[in-house]
């Protein structure tokens, strides 16, 4: 059957669907399973008309669980969890729930532990998530008990004044419950025992968190939805960023130079493009490894991962004159890993030449193989040639990124994929996709329930032909499984 118009189709999406919700009953489904399912059609938004949700920052040192604890909390394995300090997170903010309220996480990441910045690196870090937060979650490990870096933070939270709840974090049982007593010395509070890995004690840490968070965001907004479309420039140091930026606006909003990294922090620009407003974040030049930068350096980086999480859509402009880099390939992931949706601007077009673009091709054709899906744009912004068709592009990748396909529709064409190209048989078995459903937008977030574990193969194969008959162009595309086994016959 032909799947390039589904209105020729000749099932009905909506029998498809049904038919399938009743197979879906003879399988085992949690409680989870069950609310996704009811509410499935209905986008939940993460800000109420009256204001937007709290903020809560998750702040520590390195390997005390941070992104275990937020795992717990939003109830699924999204940040990255690694037994390596300061590893790179996934993503930066998660909307999470508890007992209905619901509040906007931030996983700050590890501070990098330098002997020789040690302190200056702490402040920056902690100052920068607690700016942006209503209330702050510290974890400490109770088993190590409060360093030098701990009280460091203690200091900065005081002055803050933002309400902190103390999470005594790896108490595992009852006897290492002692060992999280004796981190009322720090001064903040009772510390609420808790063990990240097994959910031990977090539901009582969460309620402490609710009595002391507002209803809305007091702390100026830094996930706001609403207002003009949000656009962040991005791009390793000197790829014309602020250059952009200046002509856009029309006049020297921000100081150009040769000498990378002269941008420190992002400067927010309000600019009419096409009769409509946008607003442009520029941002400091993302270097090669974030703990490894200096002083300024560090805090720019910081900044700049702040200015992605506050936009909807990026801009990621690379040097068309020279070769693609690895940093070009490690910004253009990092705005895929938060979720944004993605133009790429190849700035300098003045400055090639007929050799250098048939180059520039097969580097695209090599190290973006796997994002033919980003609109992408020929630009100069010395010269302002094509600027104008970034409009368009946004336009498209934000479109995409919003987009939500009804739950009948979705299973009536992934129902014709599969019957054409089965998953391969594994092990003897072979696992079928018993039902979609589309979990949210912003970007498009699908989940799939299926009888075996789907190879990471057929995952691509799946989100392939998604973009094939749906569009999604600009926007990266979240697609998570679910293996349900079927219920036992008694």
């Amino acid at each position: 059957m032909s799947t390039e118009d589904p209105t020729t189709q000749t099932q009905d999406p909506a029998a498809v669907e049904r038919a399938l919700r009743v197979g879906l009953e003879e399988f085992e489904l949690s409680e989870d399973d069950r609310v996704l399912l009811d509410r499935d059609g209905t986008e939940v938004d993460t800000e109420e008309a009256t204001g937007p949700v709290p903020v809560v920052a998750v702040v520590g040192r390195p390997n005390v669980g941070k992104s275990t604890l937020v795992n717990r909390i939003i109830g699924r394995r999204e940040a990255v969890v690694e037994d390596v300090p300061g590893v790179t997170r996934d993503r930066v903010a998660y909307d999470a729930e508890w007992t209905g309220t619901r509040f906007t996480l931030v996983d700050t990441g590890g501070w990098a532990v330098d002997a020789t910045g040690i302190h200056l690196r702490v402040a920056e870090q902690a100052e920068i998530a607690v700016e942006l937060a209503d209330a702050v979650l510290f974890v400490v490990d109770a088993t190590v008990g409060a360093t030098d870096d701990d009280e460091s933070v203690v200091k900065l939270l005081r002055r803050s004044g933002k309400p902190v709840v103390l999470v005594a974090n790896k108490v595992d049982d009852q006897r290492t419950e002692a060992d999280a007593a004796a981190l009322w010395n720090l001064g903040l509070g009772q510390p609420w025992p808790v063990s990240a890995l097994h959910g031990r004690g977090s539901g009582d840490a969460l309620d402490a968190l609710l009595d002391v968070l507002p209803e809305f965001s007091q702390a100026g907004g830094a996930y706001e939805r609403g207002g003009p479309r949000r656009v962040a420039l991005l791009g390793r140091p000197n790829v014309g960023k602020s250059s952009m930026l200046n002509k856009l606006a029309g006049s020297e909003r921000v100081v150009v130079d040769n000498v990378a990294g002269t941008t420190r922090d992002p400067v927010d620009e309000l600019i009419e493009l096409r009769g409509r407003t946008w607003r442009f974040v520029d941002t400091a030049g993302i270097r090669r490894r974030v703990h490894q930068t200096r002083g300024a350096d560090f805090y720019a980086s910081l900044r700049t991962q702040t200015a992605l999480e506050k936009a909807e859509v990026a801009v990621v402009l690379v040097d068309a004159s020279e070769t693609i880099t690895e940093q070009d390939i490690r910004v253009i992931q990092q705005v895929i890993d938060s979720g944004r949706a993605l133009v790429i601007a190849y700035n300098k077009w003045d400055l090639t030449d007929e050799e250098r673009r048939h180059f520039l091709e097969r580097e695209i054709e090599r190290d973006l193989v796997q994002i033919p899906w980003a609109p992408r744009v020929n630009v100069s912004a010395r010269t302002g040639r094509h600027m104008e068709k970034l409009v368009p592009a946004l336009d498209t990748a934000l479109e995409s990124w919003e987009t939500r396909i009804s739950t009948g529709r979705l299973n009536a064409f992934l129902g014709e994929v599969v019957a054409a190209h089965p998953h391969p048989v594994r092990g003897g078995k072979q696992p079928r996709i018993l039902f979609a459903t589309q979990a949210g937008t912003r970007p498009p977030r699908f989940v799939l329930f299926a009888s075996g574990f789907i190879e990471a193969g057929y995952r691509r194969f799946v989100e392939r032909r998604l973009r094939e008959e749906f569009g999604f162009e600009g926007t990266p595309i979240e697609i998570s499984v679910r293996v349900r086994e079927k219920r036992s016959r008694r």
